[in-house]
């Protein structure tokens, strides 16, 4: 996983993040900053997914940010 896309504009990133996984909180966005591996476990507590379900959906919006 390409963590440098996270982690390098974790700023900018936040409300992209929160568009898309909005159930995340203020608290969870402290704990992950900009980390992949935090993102995905926040991820599997807040919408219950599988480790794997939580790789994949960060992985896609990684890809989709590469694409923009």
């Amino acid at each position: 996983m390409n963590q440098d896309i996270i982690a390098g504009n974790w700023k900018q990133l936040k409300g992209k993040i929160q568009a898309k996984w909005g159930d995340l909180t203020d608290d969870d966005f402290q704990v992950v900053e900009g980390n992949a591996e935090y993102l995905e476990g926040r991820l599997q507590e807040r919408y219950g997914w599988d480790k794997d379900r939580a790789r994949t959906e960060v992985k896609d919006f990684e890809r989709s940010l590469r694409s923009n």
